[in-house]
């Protein structure tokens, strides 16, 4: 990979990274909820679960969506309807950190599976193995994508997180917990909207 591939795939990696999408949205809600180190292990989960995924994509999977597109369009439908689901969960929770039946933050598994069903995750695994592992050295330019996603995307959506935590302090009444986690989940459903475009 030539440096100034290189330099292109960073800002490929930071523009894709800090944007709203499904991942720092529910950082974000999660970060209000419960808190930064509640949220550790679903942050720890995007951080290595989408590397993994570049990777996965990158060694075959890619491939096999091409040969098979009804795969494709399966994985997008349960991805749509996981997304609607913690959508309504989070519209749902009605105060902060509590540790009642059903509300807790992510788990680090979850954050990693939770990557393959995400539209904005795979476009994003997508476009950096089509467009920033060049043939030459395949394989190895798949690892560098992936380490590079590895290094981005951390603080991106550690900021995500804090940005919650942040918030926190603002939803001390039960109805602006309620506006803000409603909020979170309007954004949650609208940005399945643009990632299923097209």
């Amino acid at each position: 990979m030539t440096p100034d591939l290189l330099i292109a795939l960073v800002l490929f990696g930071l523009a894709s990274s800090i944007t709203p999408g499904p991942n720092n949205t529910m950082l974000m809600a999660s970060g209000a909820n419960f808190g930064f180190a509640r949220t550790a292990p679903h942050l720890a989960g995007v951080v290595l679960g989408f590397p993994l995924m570049v990777i996965g994509v990158g060694l075959g999977l890619g491939r096999l969506f091409d040969a098979y597109p009804v795969l494709h369009d399966v994985l997008r439908a349960a991805g749509a309807a996981y997304l609607l689901y913690l959508a309504w969960k989070i519209a749902r929770s009605d105060s902060i950190g509590a540790g009642s039946a059903g509300t807790q933050p992510m788990s680090f598994w979850q954050a990693v599976a939770f990557q393959w069903v995400n539209p904005k995750a795979w476009a994003m695994a997508l476009g950096a193995v089509t467009a920033y592992a060049p043939r030459e050295g395949y394989v190895v330019n798949v690892l560098i994508a992936a380490l590079v996603f590895s290094l981005v995307n951390g603080p991106c959506v550690s900021m995500w997180a804090a940005f919650g935590v942040g918030v926190r302090r603002f939803l001390s009444t039960p109805k602006a917990l309620k506006v803000f986690n409603l909020t979170m989940a309007g954004l949650l459903v609208l940005s399945l909207a643009v990632t299923l475009k097209g």
